[in-house]
């Protein structure tokens, strides 16, 4: 006698055995079930209000929509859902610009009998590769997946005690190039050299004025009207650059909170290393205070106007 199954009992056999199959596939792959959303047959819309949110602070795993079929002669697709926000973590209990206090160590593995790697101060920015939990404790597995000018100097892997950071969830590099932005925008960024002022406007609102530290005389900020080209939130700066007269040694991981305006390299950022702001100080670049350059990159954005003048 042959068995005949209608097509809503055979779909609905379908997507049982996929759903095992991602399942079982989480718990080997990632330690972790997968997080699968159904999709009504009928209407072939997603339900994700009943969509239970993982408790941790981190990310949860990529989700995978099962798309079932609604005939027996249709296959059964697969579609990731792509992170939209990456792991950040912020130094916030460590050593100040000088190295005063105790620093957060960094680790080649996740627990203190592991090698120490380096010392981070407060302010530092870093991105997150994942997280190993061990005795209780949390350690974070740092990524630099970033272009490197001197790729040598990173050397092993890189683990922070996730008692001493803070958590931040951001979009990642974001370029003019690659991503929506205004070409309305009525926000201007006004740096004074001379004051070692930096201004924020909207329209003809105050948003904010701070200290800065701009470019020492060998290596000015150069004078002129640029335009916000592309935001991260973490970079590695690495010195000496080729095209500057100043030839200084500096290694400084996890620059926060960094807008690109020129082509040259020119940034506004935040700098955990002094705090000589409103002072010249820089490469270059426009430093300042990193909480201030938190809420400032929060502010601004892409195709934002900056003017450098004296």
């Amino acid at each position: 006698m042959t068995l005949k199954l209608s097509d809503h009992t055979a779909s609905l056999i379908i997507y049982t055995l996929m759903s095992l199959v991602l399942i079982l596939g989480g718990l080997v792959l990632r330690g972790s079930p997968a997080h699968v959303v159904e999709v009504d047959q009928s209407e072939e819309k997603i339900n994700i209000e009943d969509i239970e949110k993982p408790p941790s602070p981190f990310l949860a795993d990529e989700e995978v929509v099962v798309v079932t079929a609604s005939t027996t002669e249709q296959t059964v697709e697969l579609l990731p859902v792509e992170k939209v926000v990456f792991e950040y973590v912020e130094v916030v209990d460590s050593c100040d610009a000088h190295y005063e206090g105790d620093c957060l160590l960094v680790r080649s593995g996740p627990g203190v009998e592991y090698p120490i790697q380096s010392r981070l101060r407060n302010g530092v920015v870093l991105k997150v590769g994942g997280m190993v939990e061990r005795d209780g404790q949390r350690w974070l597995k740092i990524v630099f997946d970033e272009w490197l000018r001197y790729p040598e100097r990173v050397k092993g892997d890189w683990y922070l005690a996730g008692d001493y950071v803070r958590i931040l969830l951001d979009e990642g590099d974001r370029t003019i190039w690659e991503h929506d932005y205004s070409t309305t925008t009525k926000k201007t960024i006004t740096v004074n050299r001379s004051e070692q002022k930096l201004y924020a406007f909207e329209g003809n609102e105050l948003f904010l004025e701070t200290d800065i530290s701009t470019g020492l005389e060998l290596t000015p900020t150069p004078r002129g009207s640029f335009t916000i080209f592309k935001k991260t939130p973490s970079r590695y700066m690495q010195g000496p650059l080729p095209n500057l007269i100043d030839k200084q040694y500096y290694d400084l991981p996890g620059v926060p909170w960094n807008l690109y305006f020129t082509d040259g390299g020119a940034v506004i950022h935040g700098a955990y290393w002094h705090d000589s702001f409103g002072s010249q100080y820089s490469h270059g670049c426009v430093n300042l205070e990193p909480k201030t350059a938190e809420r400032l990159y929060n502010w601004a954005e892409l195709g934002t106007e900056v003017i450098v003048k004296d």
